[in-house]
């Protein structure tokens, strides 16, 4: 776990310089990828002094490394948090918080359509350990804001969410969550701390899954959490037991994938908002899911919370499902596969990607339509990608 103060750098200079001013060891210019599983000292004070925490060092690398210390103080300074803690994956980090910070007995409050895995979480895990899981119409704030005032512990969150690109009111919410004293954990993976800062609306910890938007070439898996170090402290407890840490390669991955952060989502940002009116005026394409549309139902809340509305958008061909098998198979500027965040295009319906583990029914009843194609737009010419996509509608 690394804490760190809030900067003062603007987000384009912190995803460059944050926690990399260096100097590193034999004068590198990037923070070099220490592998060794453990660290030895000359003498056995210094080595007590190091385990004990009353001086500045490194044990095994499950409980600390010296790369992936640079990358949670990057993101903790991105997030403007006052700590964080890296894992294996997203999902390392999302089941990690939440068994770090709930107990039998306890209730956590969500909503319907959050990712796949974490919906899992809250249907199978949680409940087989005791803690109940109350899951509420996404956009219903009011029901929401109930169910927090009948008994909460943790508030979870995710905005936009995944793959319907709902927006949640961060700030409404963790009003009313801290009023009852429950922890507001809030999935940013989707915004970026570039598009959005949950800590700074209310959140207490903020999640990432770091293989998409923050690594961004699709080559690394990784997991983030950043926030309240006294939370951050029981989450990265959590992980020097369970032992899902990020290693010191992946750590780097995802360093020097965020350094071009800002570039990327400013590009993503642009593309998505034009492809995304592109299609809500296409007559073979019947809904558009993007908070950047005026017409999205949480257009305004985006509008006030967030910088930039993300890198993803949804839409529904015509038709059925042969129609969406037409569509996917026959984009050109686009991978079919079940991922998102990357420099190039992806593109793939909910039932193969986001929400694999429901069921149709499942899906169904978070609102997520069979037909719909979740589309991650990549960095490519927005130009090309629109042009690609009405060949691909042409033939339905």
């Amino acid at each position: 776990m690394t804490d760190t103060k809030r900067p003062t750098m603007k987000i384009d200079t912190q995803a460059v310089w944050a926690a990399e001013e260096g100097p590193f060891p034999y004068g590198a210019a990037t923070m070099p990828i220490v592998s060794s599983a453990t660290f030895a000292y000359e003498d056995l004070d210094t080595w007590q002094a190091v385990a004990l925490h009353e001086r500045v060092g490194h044990i095994y690398s499950r409980n600390s490394n010296p790369t992936l210390a640079v990358l949670e103080q990057k993101i903790a300074l991105m997030d403007g948090t006052e700590a964080a803690a890296g894992f294996a994956t997203g999902m390392a980090a999302i089941s990690s918080t939440l068994f770090a910070l709930l107990s039998p007995g306890q209730r956590v409050v969500s909503i319907r359509d959050s990712y796949g895995g974490t919906n899992v979480l809250f249907e199978e895990f949680l409940p087989r350990f005791g803690i109940a899981a109350k899951l509420c119409n996404t956009t219903d704030f009011d029901e929401i804001e109930r169910e927090i005032a009948a008994g909460c512990t943790v508030l979870y969150l995710e905005t936009p969410t995944n793959p319907t690109l709902k927006v949640l009111d961060i700030e409404r919410l963790a009003t009313a969550a801290h009023r009852v004293g429950a922890v507001v954990v809030t999935d940013n993976t989707f915004a970026t701390p570039c598009n959005q800062m949950p800590a700074a609306l209310g959140s207490d910890i903020v999640l990432y899954s770091a293989t998409k938007f923050l690594a961004g070439h699709s080559d690394v898996l990784g997991g983030l959490v950043s926030g309240r170090a006294d939370l951050v402290a029981r989450i990265h407890h959590f992980r020097e037991i369970a032992g899902a840490t990020l290693h010191a390669d992946a750590a780097y991955a995802i360093l020097r994938g965020m350094k071009t952060l800002a570039l990327r989502m400013e590009r993503h940002n642009q593309s998505a908002q034009r492809i995304a009116r592109h299609l809500a005026a296409h007559a073979k394409v019947s809904a558009v899911y993007y908070p950047g549309l005026e017409t999205h139902p949480g257009h305004a809340i985006a509008a006030r919370q967030m910088r930039g509305f993300g890198g993803v958008l949804a839409f529904v061909p015509r038709g059925g499902h042969a129609e969406l098998r037409t569509v996917l198979d026959s984009l050109k500027l686009a991978q079919r596969a079940a991922h998102l965040g990357g420099v190039a295009t992806t593109a793939g319906p909910p039932a193969v990607t986001s929400h694999v583990e429901l069921t149709a029914e499942e899906r169904a009843r978070a609102g997520i339509p069979e037909s719909l194609v979740r589309y991650s737009v990549g960095i490519e010419d927005a130009s090309d990608l629109i042009a690609d996509l009405d060949q691909a509608l042409a033939r339905i």
